[in-house]
């Protein structure tokens, strides 16, 4: 049977083979605590399916593809709390199918197929960077990542950054949780700029952190946005993963070309869940309270890998613990036999090797069960 090349050339996504053997024990009956996938267990705040519940039409019919003025304006009210910017929200947003999507679709919308087009990413990374870019015919120029994990302008090279036709940047990072400095995105943009790129900023996380919250690189991009996009995501802010509700914010002409594109393929969400994203966006409460609960989880896995003698890397933001190990293979087969299932870095690219991600998913009790375990299984030896 043929297939496209490009899918048989990627073979099985990274995270599945670890979830293969998950669901095995978990169908043996065995127990289980899942820190694999971004998939948080807290309920999603009841006013959100209230919501969407109060919207489904008696009579449905199709959405478009440039999304209802009550989400692109609950975007832009929430960028103008957030990061006190200014967002245009009939030329400079668009609601997206979550973030997933909206990343593996942008690359149709900008590379020229048999060009030579680039698309720069970091490894580890969103394993979608690539595979998006693949998809639309691109040359993929990873940068590979290590110390603390989070990309910077003198990482890339002069080759890839003139032929390239976007640069992905991810903030807070997944894996690492690492956050970007806003001085460091106005040097990236900049350079994407003079290559006459797209920076593209994955800022999913962005309302997830302990401390300072990150920045965005619509901050830095100035008025009109030029060359740069911000790519939203309520999946972890609001707890809408199987919602799939996201935005795209940013130059008007660059959301003009992806509006065009997703016209044509048909992803724009039901209206019913943009009037739930909407209410979503529009309230921040519930966010900074879904906040103090991963800020309390990401504090006892911390602490249980950091008296073990574990350094953990980055892990500021974001949903994610990444923590150095011998073998992240081992370590992540040697926790499974356990009941806990983490990630190992090498999933996630090049220069993952020797790292586990942790998503921060089950409940506290489940996060203060599971370090017990961990320090069982992970503890460092005495020299």
């Amino acid at each position: 049977m043929h297939t496209n090349p490009v899918l048989t050339s990627l073979g099985t996504y990274p995270l599945e083979i670890v979830q293969h053997r998950a669901r095995d024990r978990r169908d043996a009956g065995l127990p289980l605590i899942d820190f694999s996938i971004g998939d948080p267990r807290e309920p999603t705040p009841a006013f959100i399916p209230a919501t969407l519940k109060d919207h489904v039409p008696v009579v449905s019919q199709y959405p478009t593809a440039k999304g209802l003025p009550v989400i692109r304006e609950a975007v832009a009210g929430y960028l103008k709390r957030r990061f006190g910017v200014t967002v245009d929200p009939d030329t400079q947003v668009i609601p997206t199918s979550g973030s997933k999507e909206a990343i593996f679709l942008t690359p149709l919308a900008f590379v020229e197929r048999g060009a030579g087009d680039g698309v720069i990413y970091g490894t580890p990374g969103y394993p979608v960077y690539e595979r998006g870019a693949l998809f639309a015919g691109a040359r993929v120029d990873p940068v590979v990542l290590s110390g603390d994990f989070i990309m910077r302008s003198s990482d890339i090279s002069d080759e890839a950054m003139a032929g390239a036709a976007l640069v992905w940047m991810c903030s807070p990072h997944n894996p690492a949780g690492s956050v970007t400095p806003v001085d460091e995105m106005e040097r990236i943009l900049e350079r994407t700029r003079q290559a006459g790129a797209w920076l593209c900023s994955d800022e999913c996380y962005v309302d997830l952190y302990d401390d300072e919250p990150p920045g965005s690189v619509l901050q830095v991009a100035g008025e009109g946005f030029k060359g740069a996009l911000s790519y939203l995501s309520l999946s972890k802010r609001s707890g809408m993963t199987g919602y799939r509700s996201g935005a795209i914010v940013g130059d008007a002409e660059a959301i003009a070309a992806i509006r065009a594109l997703r016209s044509t393929v048909g992803v724009a969400p039901a209206e019913f869940v943009q009037h739930a994203g909407a209410a979503a966006w529009s309230d921040d409460e519930h966010a900074s309270e879904r906040r103090d609960i991963f800020r309390k989880k990401r504090a006892i896995l911390r602490s249980a890998f950091v008296e073990m003698g574990h350094e953990v890397v980055g892990s500021d933001a974001g949903l994610y613990l990444w923590v150095r190990v011998d073998d992240d293979e081992a370590a992540t087969l040697a926790l499974l036999e356990h009941g806990i299932v983490v990630a190992p870095g090498r999933a996630f690219g090049p220069g993952g090797e020797g790292y586990l991600r942790l998503a921060l998913v089950p409940t506290v009790a489940k996060c203060e069960e599971s370090a017990e375990m961990i320090r069982k299984v992970l503890s460092v030896p005495a020299n």
